[in-house]
């Protein structure tokens, strides 16, 4: 089974300079409780790769406010002006990118891939440095697997062996950072006995889950 631990044991496992991944898109699916223990342990320098800083006040964007993050790997800030201010003042490295292509990158990660061809970002700023290869007379760019030390999601319900299921909208990237990671800490709503999950509502298997946070 896996092992059920509380917020303060999650952040426990997550240590200065980590990469982490955050599962959820602005605050739906959004691992919320286990963020609040790695900013109230006072965690720094993470490298953070999620699809966006959330809104002021919520989840992800309380670490960026607290100068937790020192670089970041997302799709989008523009609902959370910190990130923008801390990005111009050169205190936040900061990588745009399409949000197609991480989610892409994240699953060649996850499974073992040697990367995506996209044609998104040709001929822009997002092709720099990169790899641009011709198939059937179209230009695509090499876009390279994405991995993580740790990847913190959220879930509907677990049963204790480590299976989830996600709801709705907040299955966006949760199912592919669970692939995509070292270590995978779930944070989910409810926890159930084997067995009590039907296999066909089951979005992610156990085998990719190390610890689980009841929220």
């Amino acid at each position: 089974m896996v092992k059920i631990i509380n917020p303060v044991e999650a952040a426990a496992l997550v240590n200065d300079g980590d990469s982490v991944m955050v599962g959820g898109f602005m605050d739906c699916g959004s691992p919320d409780l286990v963020l609040d223990a790695l900013l109230a342990k006072g965690i720094k320098n993470l490298t953070v790769i999620s699809n966006d800083h959330a809104r002021t006040g919520f989840g992800l964007s309380k670490l960026v406010a607290a100068k937790s993050v020192s670089k970041a790997m997302v799709t989008h800030i523009g609902l959370n002006p910190e990130s923008g201010k801390q990005m111009a003042a050169k205190e936040l490295d900061i990588e745009l990118i399409p949000q197609g292509t991480l989610a892409e990158r994240i699953r060649c990660g996850g499974f073992g891939l040697g990367g995506v061809l996209t044609p998104t970002g040709v001929g822009t700023t997002v092709a720099e440095g990169k790899q641009v290869l011709r198939v059937n007379g179209r230009d695509y760019l090499l876009e390279l697997p994405l991995r993580a030390k740790v990847a913190l999601i959220k879930a509907h319900k677990a049963d204790k062996q480590g299976n989830l299921v996600f709801r709705r909208a907040a299955r966006n990237f949760n199912p592919l950072m669970a692939a995509a990671a070292d270590l995978v800490i779930a944070e989910v709503e409810e926890i159930v006995e084997i067995g009590q999950l039907d296999p066909d509502v089951i979005h992610t298997p156990g085998i990719f889950i190390h610890y689980l946070v009841k929220a």
